[in-house]
């Protein structure tokens, strides 16, 4: 274990095996970190914040600070972050608004600079936010979602699976798996991500079904419920499952297509 002497690190707090706590750094109590985790210079690990091994904090990062919720009301609640997740400089992270509830960050996820967090996010596998990506509460991201750099997710929206938010892009609905929104841009969907459905491993096969569940639901003219019972006929392919459950259990409506075709709540 490594720790600098400008650093300020309480006797309450729980450090595993290895890790390293850079200048400056704060480590307040209730905190407890996973074995080969380093915190850089000037980050500040707040109480009630669990991560997990080989983690890595970059210099000026707040992990576990209090919501911004006005409804905040100093109770005990939590951030937990999972194995090998990095969080570059600047990143804020916030613990849960209610008592006992959480924001949480599944394992390998990367938090470019300056990303933020808000109260009761959550964070699937492998998501990545680029640069200034501000996430409001409530916000859930499913496993290998890309959110490029300074995009603005409303709070309770959700992004699902292996989705791809454009860059300065505004969402005030749900995206679907797979799909991709364009860039400067408000709560439109160009088309799928094919590049992340290959890197992780779709085949062509795969990847046709991905799309033939696509065009059913934005090149079609259906509306959500045909689209949903079409979707349903499929339901022996777990493609087609995985689209109607995530707009099935939409509660904000997800986005339009490009071709302008609606994909509100009915």
């Amino acid at each position: 274990m490594s720790i600098h002497p400008s650093a300020i690190v309480d006797s309450r707090a729980n450090l595993g095996r290895d890790v390293e706590i850079g200048p400056g750094a704060v480590i307040e109590p209730d905190v407890q970190l996973g074995d080969g985790t380093v915190i850089g210079p000037h980050a500040v690990i707040r109480a009630y914040t669990t991560m997990g091994e080989q983690c890595r904090v970059h210099p000026g990062a707040v992990i576990g600070d209090t919501p911004q919720d006005l409804i905040f009301k100093n109770v005990r609640s939590y951030v937990r972050i999972g194995a090998r997740c990095v969080m570059r400089e600047g990143v804020t992270i916030h613990r849960g608004t209610k008592e006992e509830t959480e924001t949480v960050m599944g394992d390998d996820c990367y938090l470019m600079a300056n990303s933020h967090l808000a109260h009761n996010v959550l964070l699937g596998n492998r998501v990545i936010l680029a640069n200034g990506v501000l996430l409001g509460g409530y916000v859930h991201i499913a496993d290998a979602a890309f959110v490029s750099g300074n995009a603005v997710i409303h709070q309770f929206c959700r992004i699902g699976r292996l989705a791809m938010v454009g860059g300065l892009s505004g969402i005030s609905k749900d995206v679907p798996p797979f799909c991709m929104t364009h860039s400067v841009s408000m709560n439109i969907v160009v088309g799928l991500n094919t590049v992340g459905l290959r890197r992780n491993g779709f085949d062509a096969d795969a990847r046709r079904r991905v799309k033939a569940c696509f065009d059913i639901v934005f090149k079609q003219g259906l509306n959500v419920h045909q689209a949903l019972d079409v979707l349903r006929q499929r339901e022996d392919d777990p493609v087609a499952k995985e689209w109607h459950d995530f707009i099935a259990t939409s509660k904000r409506g997800i986005c339009k297509g490009a071709g302008g075709v609606e994909a509100d709540e009915a």
